[in-house]
């Protein structure tokens, strides 16, 4: 997936003493070795106005251990640090800075945490279908309130320039990750801090809570930037296990790990797309994979690849380098576990490289207890891309007359488990290509309807995810980078029929510039009668499930003072959009990548009773 590259200056802190001075030529250094991609008008890569944006420890983290790697292994410490200072406008840190306010005085509830303990959001969705749909009775919240909603307060994050996370909710604790690698236990009424870990690379996934076995205690999992998967004591935040899940160095894990009984369903995917327009690369070899752990101690229980075979050398590129294949084909987002038939759903993106496979742009079905595929339903076969092919002179791109080149159109959220008022199942997901897909889980992915509520492109249509309650499905449309970006449409759950759609608002963000548009890429989530969505536009709104009106906005472009004391503000909302639990609604504000804008708060909202 194209978010790849994107995201790989959205990565943790890591620190570097600062020993001398650095050489002159930071402008020259990236002109020279950098400009030609990010000094581009491609939206997914960032520009070099949200490079400033990111601190010098981000960008030294890209360059040496992140997706940028490769071509920061072709320069000196010390002229990695002059184009990170260059970039950034700042100065390395001697050490990373700790939380100074914003500590519980008392940490809420007893000291191990209930999960019993009112409302929750846990995971990528309430619960493992992945619908995004909350509850009357878990929401706390109805449409007839939500007008009503005001920001109750803001949470910021240090050392950040993208808000990148889905928060969870459970115990009367709201946890949180970033882009720097901490992740946070909030109280969810006040935001004030519990505790805090650093994790080795940036957590993008929600954090998912559940008991340990025998009942002694409840534990936090999530995964990070670098392919590791972490389990902490969620009252605590002590690590109890941390295993690494791929050992490809672009490896990562960007969608929420599935947790059902006894087993964590951890989706890796990879930023090695991003390399593709490094002609000194060998792209690419990279495949996807769901791996399921032991939830008790990390051991591996299976590992499926989503592509059956290693990648062999298939060519070489225009400078005499090695290309690889089969390659691509991660899986972006959370899996979906459905009990009644003993399978977990995974949806996967594009290839990279050729030789083509089956399983890209699809629907897998795992079997639960064995990681063996049970079907699969590829919905856009030869899609091959990699970053850089849309432009002339691409580096490592397929060759046009044998295999073409893709457009882009992965699936980048995850399948939702739904019935139908019928009382049948049915598989709903929303692909980049603008199309809503209804396929039956009985007939091995068979698709029963498909709606196009999108255009469609590498940022275009429907992005981080859908939702459905009992009648309808939501889609929301991102188009970003087309002649009319956002709308929300619902449609009937049965037949794939409009019920209505809600054209996109005027943005709340100055006009022109980059990423002040109406598109919605962020996930979106549905209550009775309320659909929340974020909009790259900086406005968090609510829709009524009826008619697509509009019940409620606000404006997240600007500064907040935070409960932490953390300097913050909100611009661009994407990735995982809000979520609803206990009378509140919380969302993250700022997304520098995919042609957003920065920012770095975490709002929350509630009702006076």
């Amino acid at each position: 997936m194209v978010a790849a590259i994107a995201a790989a200056l959205a990565v943790p802190c890591v620190v570097f003493a600062r020993q001398a001075p650095p050489p002159a030529g930071g402008a020259v250094l990236f002109q020279n070795n950098c400009a030609t991609c990010h000094g581009g008008t491609d939206a997914r890569i960032p520009s070099m106005a949200a490079l400033r944006q990111r601190t010098p420890e981000q960008i030294i983290d890209a360059l040496t251990t992140g997706s940028m790697r490769e071509q920061g292994a072709d320069l000196t410490d010390a002229q990695r640090r002059a184009v990170a200072e260059y970039l950034s406008g700042g100065t390395l840190a001697t050490k990373a800075s700790a939380p100074a306010v914003g500590r519980c005085i008392t940490p809420p509830g007893p000291p191990a945490l209930d999960l019993a303990r009112g409302p929750q959001w846990n995971g990528w969705s309430p619960d493992v279908t992945n619908t995004r749909f909350q509850s009357a009775a878990q929401a706390g919240l109805t449409a007839e309130q939500t007008p009503k909603l005001t920001l109750k307060w803001a949470f910021g994050f240090p050392n950040a320039t993208s808000a990148r996370a889905l928060p969870t909710v459970a115990g009367g604790r709201l946890f949180v990750g970033s882009n720097s690698g901490d992740v946070y236990s909030l109280d969810a009424k006040t935001g004030c801090t519990i505790w805090m870990y650093r994790a080795k690379s940036a957590v993008r996934t929600a954090i998912v809570i559940g008991p340990r076995t025998g009942g002694r205690g409840t534990t936090a999992y999530f995964g990070d930037g670098r392919a590791n998967v972490y389990a902490l004591d969620a009252a605590s935040g002590d690590l109890l296990w941390s295993r690494n899940v791929d050992e490809h160095p672009s490896a990562h894990i960007t969608g929420t790990p599935a947790l059902y009984k006894d087993r964590l369903y951890v989706p890796v995917a990879s930023g090695e797309e991003g390399q593709g327009g490094n002609p000194k690369y060998e792209c690419c070899t990279f495949r996807g994979s769901l791996v399921a752990l032991d939830t008790t101690t990390g051991t591996l229980a299976w590992k499926s690849y989503t592509i059956s075979a290693d990648a062999k050398p298939v060519g070489k590129n225009a400078g005499g380098t090695t290309r690889w294949g089969p390659s691509g084909a991660g899986i972006w987002s959370s899996p979906t576990v459905d009990a009644k038939r003993g399978v977990v759903y995974a949806a996967t993106g594009n290839m990279y490289t050729e030789p083509q496979q089956g399983t890209s742009d699809a629907i897998v079905a795992f079997d639960l207890a064995t990681g063996a595929t049970r079907w699969v339903r590829q919905v856009t076969p030869k899609d091959v891309f990699v970053v850089g092919c849309n432009n002339p002179n691409g580096a490592n791109c397929p060759n046009a007359s044998e295999v073409g080149l893709g457009p882009d159109f992965d699936f980048g959220s995850a399948p939702i488990l739904a019935t139908l008022p019928s009382g049948k199942d049915v598989l709903i997901d929303g692909q980049k290509s603008g199309v809503g897909w209804a396929f039956d889980p009985d007939k091995k992915g068979e698709v029963l309807w498909q709606y196009r509520a999108g255009k469609g492109s590498a940022l275009g249509g429907l992005e981080f995810g859908s939702a459905v309650d009992g009648d309808q499905a939501y889609f929301a449309v991102s188009d970003t980078i087309g002649p009319q970006p956002g709308g929300l449409h619902a449609v009937k759950l049965a037949t794939g029929e409009r019920s209505w759609f809600a054209p996109p608002p005027p943005p709340k963000c100055p006009a022109g510039g980059r990423g002040c548009n109406a598109a919605i890429l962020a996930a979106i989530t549905v209550i009775p009668g309320v659909v929340f969505t974020g909009s790259n536009d900086g406005g968090v709104r609510g829709f009524s499930t009826k008619d697509g009106s509009l019940l409620w906005e606000f404006d997240t472009n600007r500064d907040f003072e935070t409960v932490n004391g953390v300097p913050a503000k909100g611009a661009s909302i994407s990735g995982p959009g809000p979520i609803v639990a206990g009378g509140m609604v919380y969302i993250n504000s700022g997304y520098g990548a995919l042609g957003g804008r920065p920012g770095n708060v975490l709002l929350a909202f509630g009702v006076d009773r």
